[in-house]
């Protein structure tokens, strides 16, 4: 959880970053690539990621700046990491702007239960970050890199010349 304002936009700086790492590897044929054929595409699975920030913050109260929460998974990976850069940044902008660190404990209706503030910030990121780990699988299995989130992933072992860990 988040004590001030600051913490939180400092630890989505550093998520969405990360977030965006690995958006930037899809491809347009790599949108269709499922784990199962129940389960949902890394197009979906990374829609689902955009639309959320802007359907958790409205939630809040927060006028995030996206598409809408029943929009569809566009076709072009370029159009889903363009409106996740809006999104994240639009998210930054209104938490900035609109909540002080007062505020973080405040209570709100959302999903049909009681809310602090704080803590809808903190599932948007951990949100993020479960759905994320989802996608770096999908990636993997479209024969796509993956990038190193919290320490090198098997490629970056590589150009550091070192074995990858088994």
């Amino acid at each position: 959880m988040y004590a001030t304002i600051g913490s939180f936009l400092e630890d989505w700086k550093a998520e969405s970053a990360s977030t965006l790492r690995v958006l930037k590897i899809m491809t347009d044929a790599s949108l269709a690539q499922k784990v199962s054929p129940e389960g949902r595409t890394l197009g979906v699975l990374a829609w689902h990621v955009v639309i959320t920030i802007g359907e958790m913050g409205g939630k809040a109260g927060l006028p995030i700046s996206g598409p809408p929460e029943d929009s569809q998974a566009p076709a072009k990976s370029a159009e889903i990491v363009s409106a996740y850069e809006a999104s994240s940044h639009s998210l930054s902008e209104q938490v900035r702007k609109l909540w002080n660190d007062r505020m973080l404990m405040d209570e709100l209706s959302i999903y049909g239960s009681m809310w602090r503030r704080v803590s809808v910030l903190d599932s948007i990121v951990k949100h993020q970050i479960h759905h994320r780990g989802q996608m770096t699988v999908l990636l993997r299995q479209a024969g796509l890199p993956v990038p190193g989130i919290y320490g090198p992933a098997r490629e970056e072992w590589a150009r550091m010349g070192m074995p990858p860990m088994a």
